[in-house]
């Protein structure tokens, strides 16, 4: 398949997810959820619908492949192993899709947590296309990956330090874990609030763009945050997440750790960007430099930030769009298109 015709193909799956797909899609979405009840189906709908709009817009897909030496011919031309995550569903999905669209053959070792969509979507393609069944290969349980030019795993930290030693002889992207930050100057109005529910709670914040840590004005008022953060209180009747939420509740009251509670959400003072499920971190700073330097060193572990407010080394995003990266917003800062045409991928 020539270039044009990938990107043809990607086009038309698009516009199958955005007319909302069919009774096969639906039945694949009913089973990632059987089979991972954090994949609710309003998940993965939402996440499908990201990817038809974002990924699969023909004009998107032109104006960004257009930036690389892409070659343009017929057949896959090297292999690059694909270890995907499973937090939330279709994570590999835009791993895959560079591949792809690279001209390269994808060797994908799923995750148990999420091996329904991404196999349904590329055999669709293939229903429609059958050439392009040559450029994806999706291993076996228990099926380890070999016989790859280059790689791209995405983990854990402690994962990350078993890819480097497996795959750190060959060309490699290795991803751990990092999240969002949200800075507020305790000027937002409710519909701010609202919208930053959207980065907190979006796949039960089980992402890396999820915000897992606030930085607030000291002698910030959280009252009306919390309440705003209560419209998101149905959450709470998911039984794996209200697990987790009570749990962390009981850990706070057995400990006697300080925290804020509005029955969906726990708020609590901590320096750490990462939190448990159903729980945020917060920190205060004095000024806008004091942001700057209190966020100094952590860009490994920064996936994205949203505010209102500019600040010096991060480039910020509004409330409410931490989950719309776009073609161009490659996780980690780390360009997977030049990788696989000009680095490790060539």
């Amino acid at each position: 398949m020539l270039l044009q015709e990938r990107i043809n193909l990607l086009a038309e799956l698009g516009h199958y997810l955005r007319a909302g797909g069919d009774d096969k899609l639906d039945h694949a979405i009913v089973q990632s959820y059987q089979e991972n009840p954090w994949f609710t189906a309003e998940n993965s709908r939402n996440a499908l619908n990201a990817i038809a709009l974002e990924f699969l817009d023909p004009q998107k897909l032109q104006s960004w492949t257009a930036q690389y030496p892409i070659k343009n011919q017929d057949f896959p031309e090297k292999t690059i192993g694909l270890v995907l995550a499973g937090n939330i569903p279709l994570v590999g999905f835009y791993d895959w899709l560079c591949v792809f669209v690279s001209g390269n053959r994808a060797r994908v070792k799923l995750s148990d947590k999420d091996k329904r969509l991404l196999p349904f979507l590329v055999n669709k393609m293939g229903e429609w296309q059958q050439e392009s069944r040559a450029y994806t290969e999706f291993l076996g349980e228990g099926e380890k990956l070999s016989g790859f030019d280059a790689v791209i795993a995405t983990g854990s930290n402690n994962t990350a330090r078993y890819f480097e030693q497996y795959f750190g002889k060959y060309p490699n992207i290795i991803r751990r874990n990092r999240n969002a930050i949200a800075v507020l100057n305790g000027l937002e109005t409710n519909e701010d609030m609202l919208a930053l529910g959207r980065d907190i709670f979006s796949y039960f914040g089980l992402g890396c763009r999820n915000v897992s840590k606030l930085y607030v004005p000291h002698g910030y008022h959280f009252d009306a945050l919390l309440e705003a953060l209560h419209e998101y209180r149905e959450l709470a009747n998911h039984n794996k997440y209200k697990n987790n939420f009570d749990y962390n509740f009981t850990l706070y009251i057995l400990n006697q750790m300080p925290h804020k509670n509005n029955g969906c959400l726990l708020l609590r003072e901590d320096p750490s960007l990462q939190a448990r499920i159903a729980s945020v971190h917060f920190e205060y700073y004095d000024d806008l430099n004091d942001i700057d330097s209190m966020l100094s060193g952590k860009q490994d572990e920064i996936q994205c930030v949203v505010s209102k407010t500019k600040l010096r080394d991060y480039a910020v995003l509004p409330f409410g769009k931490s989950q719309e990266p776009g073609l161009g917003d490659y996780a980690d800062g780390v360009d997977v298109m030049e990788f696989l045409t000009v680095d490790g991928g060539r």
